[in-house]
């Protein structure tokens, strides 16, 4: 059986860190050598709702893309994503990349356009996989961080699963939250 390497992007906004976990708990029973980036906080992009927390998961998968994007849908639901009542966004879990395909595959846009788009998915792509190469750019993550001109603020904040620290203490201290009106 061989395994595809994928890119997972996490967010949520609601009990975010609950959230996260739940997520995590049960990406590890569908990934191998699972690896998470540190976890970013970020005003909302696209939406009005609180602050998300994201981050990035890399690991291996025998699934079938579409397989992999069932089961993902499910762990979400199992998070009330989607609950008629629910207010915001419990967790959201995209395919960023899956392998090096690159293209449009039963209505997944592979490499996911967000990877370029959003500081919340491409810093922490860069921190965890910073050599790795967009599939559909040929450039590595680390690079295009380096150039990006994104206007989003975000900053990464303490998070622990299984008793490891996602977000080193010094890149806290290098990046802190800013004190500034409009931020909860």
């Amino acid at each position: 059986m061989s395994l595809t390497p994928v890119l997972l992007g996490l967010g949520s906004n609601i009990a975010r860190e609950r959230h996260l976990l739940a997520g995590l708990e049960a990406l590890s029973e569908v990934l191998a050598g699972m690896r998470c980036s540190p976890v970013f906080e970020s005003l909302a992009v696209g939406i009005k709702s609180g602050n998300f927390y994201n981050l990035v998961v890399h690991g291996f998968t025998a699934l079938p893309l579409l397989e992999l994007d069932r089961r993902l849908k499910f762990i979400e639901a199992d998070n009330g994503r989607y609950a008629p009542d629910r207010k915001g966004l419990p967790l959201d879990i995209d395919v960023l990349t899956y392998g090096d395909r690159a293209g449009q595959f039963d209505g997944l846009l592979l490499p996911r356009p967000e990877i370029l788009k959003n500081a919340f998915v491409l810093w922490p792509l860069a921190l965890l996989e910073p050599g790795m190469r967009h599939p559909g750019v040929g450039r590595s993550f680390a690079e295009l961080w380096a150039a990006t001109s994104i206007d989003q603020q975000l900053w990464p904040v303490p998070f622990q699963w299984r008793g490891l620290e996602l977000t080193p203490s010094a890149l806290i201290k290098a990046y802190p939250r800013p004190d500034t009106d409009g931020f909860p």
